[in-house]
Protein backbone atom coordinates (compact mmCIF):
# COMPACT_ATOMS: atom_id res chain seq x y z
CA UNK A 1 0.00 0.00 0.00
CA UNK A 2 2.98 2.45 0.37
CA UNK A 3 4.13 1.94 -2.68
CA UNK A 4 0.85 2.86 -4.28
CA UNK A 5 0.58 6.07 -2.00
CA UNK A 6 4.18 7.46 -2.72
CA UNK A 7 3.34 6.97 -6.58
CA UNK A 8 0.12 8.85 -6.00
CA UNK A 9 2.26 11.40 -3.85
CA UNK A 10 4.56 11.92 -6.59
CA UNK A 11 2.04 12.51 -8.80
CA UNK A 12 0.30 15.20 -6.65
CA UNK A 13 3.94 16.74 -6.35
CA UNK A 14 4.15 16.78 -10.84
CA UNK A 15 0.31 18.15 -10.65
CA UNK A 16 1.10 20.98 -8.14
CA UNK A 17 4.36 22.14 -10.10
CA UNK A 18 1.92 22.02 -13.26
CA UNK A 19 -0.17 24.03 -12.02
CA UNK A 20 2.64 26.54 -10.69
CA UNK A 21 3.45 26.81 -14.18
CA UNK A 22 0.32 27.21 -15.63
CA UNK A 23 -0.69 30.20 -13.64
CA UNK A 24 3.17 31.80 -14.27
CA UNK A 25 2.13 31.15 -17.71
CA UNK A 26 -1.44 32.67 -17.32
CA UNK A 27 0.23 35.30 -15.34
CA UNK A 28 2.87 36.15 -17.89
CA UNK A 29 1.44 35.52 -21.62
CA UNK A 30 -0.98 38.73 -21.91
CA UNK A 31 -4.78 38.37 -23.13
CA UNK A 32 -4.50 38.88 -27.31
CA UNK A 33 -6.03 42.25 -28.43
CA UNK A 34 -9.59 42.55 -29.55
CA UNK A 35 -9.85 42.31 -32.83
CA UNK A 36 -12.49 43.68 -34.76
CA UNK A 37 -14.83 43.48 -31.54
CA UNK A 38 -13.96 40.09 -31.47
CA UNK A 39 -11.90 37.98 -28.58
CA UNK A 40 -10.23 35.69 -30.11
CA UNK A 41 -9.08 32.55 -28.58
CA UNK A 42 -5.68 31.95 -27.67
CA UNK A 43 -4.11 28.88 -28.70
CA UNK A 44 -4.12 29.18 -32.15
CA UNK A 45 -3.97 32.85 -33.03
CA UNK A 46 -1.34 33.44 -30.31
CA UNK A 47 1.60 32.17 -31.00
CA UNK A 48 3.61 32.54 -27.69
CA UNK A 49 0.73 31.03 -26.00
CA UNK A 50 0.72 28.04 -28.24
CA UNK A 51 4.11 27.32 -28.29
CA UNK A 52 4.06 27.89 -24.49
CA UNK A 53 0.90 25.60 -24.44
CA UNK A 54 3.25 23.21 -26.95
CA UNK A 55 6.21 23.38 -24.01
CA UNK A 56 3.99 22.81 -21.10
CA UNK A 57 2.26 19.53 -22.09
CA UNK A 58 5.87 17.88 -23.08
CA UNK A 59 7.16 18.73 -19.87
CA UNK A 60 3.70 17.51 -18.06
CA UNK A 61 4.34 14.08 -20.20
CA UNK A 62 7.62 13.51 -19.67
CA UNK A 63 7.11 15.01 -15.50
CA UNK A 64 4.52 12.10 -15.48
CA UNK A 65 6.54 9.73 -17.11
CA UNK A 66 9.79 10.40 -15.15
CA UNK A 67 7.21 9.42 -11.48
CA UNK A 68 6.21 6.16 -12.95
CA UNK A 69 9.33 5.12 -14.56
CA UNK A 70 11.13 6.32 -11.08
CA UNK A 71 8.18 3.99 -9.18
CA UNK A 72 8.43 0.98 -11.11
CA UNK A 73 11.97 0.57 -10.06
CA UNK A 74 11.28 0.67 -6.57
CA UNK A 75 11.04 -1.95 -4.41
CA UNK A 76 7.46 -2.77 -3.07
CA UNK A 77 7.99 -3.08 0.42
CA UNK A 78 10.46 -0.17 1.52
CA UNK A 79 10.80 2.39 -1.56
CA UNK A 80 14.43 1.97 -1.88
CA UNK A 81 15.90 1.66 -5.42
CA UNK A 82 16.61 -1.17 -6.40
CA UNK A 83 20.16 -2.74 -7.24
CA UNK A 84 22.56 -4.87 -8.76
CA UNK A 85 20.95 -5.76 -11.92
CA UNK A 86 21.89 -8.80 -13.08
CA UNK A 87 21.25 -10.19 -16.91
CA UNK A 88 20.07 -13.58 -17.14
CA UNK A 89 18.70 -15.91 -20.14
CA UNK A 90 20.58 -16.03 -23.51
CA UNK A 91 19.64 -14.06 -26.86
CA UNK A 92 20.30 -17.17 -29.24
CA UNK A 93 17.27 -18.64 -27.52
CA UNK A 94 15.31 -15.14 -26.63
CA UNK A 95 12.20 -16.83 -28.25
CA UNK A 96 11.34 -19.86 -26.26
CA UNK A 97 13.60 -21.30 -23.70
CA UNK A 98 15.12 -18.38 -22.00
CA UNK A 99 14.80 -15.04 -22.71
CA UNK A 100 16.70 -12.28 -21.39
CA UNK A 101 15.97 -10.76 -18.14
CA UNK A 102 17.34 -8.06 -16.13
CA UNK A 103 16.73 -8.89 -12.27
CA UNK A 104 17.15 -6.26 -9.64
CA UNK A 105 17.03 -6.92 -5.98
CA UNK A 106 16.28 -4.61 -2.68
CA UNK A 107 19.34 -4.04 -1.35
CA UNK A 108 17.79 -5.25 2.64
CA UNK A 109 16.20 -8.22 0.98
CA UNK A 110 12.63 -7.31 0.32
CA UNK A 111 12.20 -8.87 -3.35
CA UNK A 112 13.61 -9.34 -6.93
CA UNK A 113 12.19 -7.19 -9.87
CA UNK A 114 12.58 -9.12 -13.30
CA UNK A 115 12.35 -7.36 -16.07
CA UNK A 116 12.14 -8.62 -19.65
CA UNK A 117 14.56 -7.32 -22.49
CA UNK A 118 12.83 -8.94 -25.23
CA UNK A 119 9.21 -8.29 -26.21
CA UNK A 120 8.33 -11.06 -28.30
CA UNK A 121 4.68 -11.33 -28.11
CA UNK A 122 3.15 -7.91 -26.94
CA UNK A 123 4.45 -5.93 -23.92
CA UNK A 124 5.91 -8.78 -21.14
CA UNK A 125 5.01 -7.18 -17.72
CA UNK A 126 7.73 -6.96 -15.00
CA UNK A 127 7.59 -9.48 -12.25
CA UNK A 128 7.99 -8.68 -8.92
CA UNK A 129 9.35 -11.63 -6.35
CA UNK A 130 8.43 -11.07 -3.05
CA UNK A 131 10.83 -12.53 -0.68
CA UNK A 132 10.38 -13.66 3.25
CA UNK A 133 12.77 -12.28 5.66
CA UNK A 134 16.08 -12.67 4.49
CA UNK A 135 18.11 -12.19 7.86
CA UNK A 136 15.09 -14.81 9.48
CA UNK A 137 16.39 -17.48 7.25
CA UNK A 138 20.33 -16.61 7.72
CA UNK A 139 19.81 -16.98 11.63
CA UNK A 140 18.25 -20.60 10.74
CA UNK A 141 20.56 -21.83 8.91
CA UNK A 142 23.51 -20.78 11.95
CA UNK A 143 21.63 -22.34 14.69
CA UNK A 144 23.22 -25.32 15.73
CA UNK A 145 20.88 -28.15 14.94
CA UNK A 146 19.78 -30.59 17.66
Amino acid sequence: MRYWAYLVAKLAAVFAVLRGIWLAMNALLPEPEIFLYTRLPRFPNDLPWTAALLVFWLLGLALAYLAVWDSRRRCRVCLRRLRMPVESGSWSRATLFSPPRVTSICPYGHGTLDVPEVHVSGQNPSEWHAHGDIWRELEELDRPRK
